[in-house]
């Protein structure tokens, strides 16, 4: 059976409510087997509606799985067991991802805001759902219009545990930013993951990310705002909804930041969603607007056996596609930590305007957070300062309509 035949067979058999066969004939091509035993087509199954949430679950541990250390094969050419997938008369679960130190206490107040900071609750409506997010006021506002920086956690997560584990008010209290984390709810997604990876959160005003929008914009409504300073970035599952955000509200955001994630339109559903994560999704341009593409800076581990760093690599390719850049290629190692490559891309105005760090030995975890939230990784390089410093540094020529 080629490839795309067996693609096609196991977005059927998901289609069936048959989660656990699709999920192991699409392991057994990414392993090279054979797939003539490829499962028998379901009879008597009730069909999966097309419009139900499918979830990419996260498993959390304490320590992600590492690889061999053997220089002979890099980390993805050794298969790995899948947790079971449970099919849907039980739970619509989807496929298991690890992290690294997961933190299973909630925060404390003093993890999340610095003094004089708050840490408010809101919520939004529109007709694609409704969203509670948390938002965070530096003690130096007072009316006067500040950069906002929207936060998408990852699966499982929560605003505060996102907050807490990037540090990202702490940073942003500093720079006198705002900060919004929206919080996706169990109900659209059991995990708690943004839906990347349907079609139908992947378009303007539809879906995901109309809400996610509609909560920037509500921000913007009632707080002081520069209408020229509004970033988005996410990890993980967050992480390729910002790139959703970039690519499809490019008016709106001046930069994203991509941290372990994937390009807008690397998956269509769970069956290419699993294959992206996997190996690399190729993105499809026809999920975009068709404004140049949004300044982007990209955190991705080199042992990530979550989300493949191909993934980091494809979002460069995409932006390539209407933009030359001329490249700079830069090597450090944080204090005590993990080594990294940085790469730093220019336009032809000698702007910088696409960043990507490749961060050695590095598993799926924000790099350099704290571990008073999960799947942060602190042997650094410093992920949260490195990308407000690469967000403030880029702005929107004009206010977003």
């Amino acid at each position: 059976m080629l490839n795309q035949d067996i693609v096609r067979e196991a977005t059927r058999l998901t289609r069936a409510g048959q989660l656990v066969e699709a999920t192991a004939l699409l392991q057994r091509m990414l392993r090279g087997d054979s797939a003539t035993d490829a499962p028998m087509r379901a009879t008597g199954r009730t069909a999966l509606r097309e419009r139900e949430p499918l979830t990419i679950d996260v498993t959390p541990n304490s320590v992600e799985e590492r690889p061999s250390t053997s220089r002979a094969k890099a980390p993805f050419d050794q298969p790995r067991k899948l947790r079971t997938v449970l099919g849907r008369s039980m739970k619509p679960s989807g496929l298991g991802l690890r992290g690294v130190m997961k933190k299973r206490t909630p925060p404390s107040t003093r993890d999340m805001v610095p003094d004089g900071g708050r840490f408010i609750e809101g919520h939004y409506s529109n007709a694609a759902g409704s969203r509670g997010y948390k938002l965070f006021v530096p003690g130096g506002y007072h009316g006067q219009p500040l950069p906002l920086v929207v936060m998408l956690h990852g699966c499982t997560q929560s605003p505060d545990d996102f907050a807490a584990g990037t540090r990202m008010n702490f940073i942003a209290s500093e720079q006198a930013c705002l900060v919004v984390y929206p919080a996706q709810r169990s109900e659209a997604n059991q995990a708690k993951c943004w839906n990347w990876f349907r079609r139908d959160d992947q378009q303007r005003g539809h879906g995901e990310p109309s809400l996610i929008a509609g909560i920037t914009r509500q921000i913007m409504r009632d707080y002081a705002v520069d209408p020229r300073r509004v970033y988005v970035a996410g990890l993980s599952a967050g992480a390729a909804a910002a790139a959703v955000m970039g690519a499809t509200y490019s008016d709106l955001y001046a930069a994203i930041g991509v941290h372990s994630g994937l390009a807008c339109g690397a998956a269509s559903d769970l069956p290419s969603a699993f294959i992206a994560m996997r190996q690399g999704g190729e993105p499809d341009g026809r999920v975009a607007d068709d404004r140049p593409p949004v300044p982007t800076i990209v955190f991705h581990g080199d042992r990530d056996c979550t989300v493949h760093p191909n993934n980091g690599d494809q979002i460069l390719q995409q932006f390539r596609r209407t933009t030359h850049t001329q490249a700079k290629v830069h090597r450090g190692r944080a204090t005590g930590g993990h080594g990294y490559t940085r790469t730093v891309h220019t336009d032809a105005s000698g702007r910088e305007i696409f960043e990507h760090w490749t961060i050695h030995g590095a598993g799926h975890a924000w790099s350099g957070g704290s571990p008073a939230g999960s799947y942060t990784d602190p042997r650094g390089p410093d992920a949260t300062t490195e990308m407000l410093r690469f967000f403030l540094a880029q702005s929107l020529p004009g206010q977003p309509g």
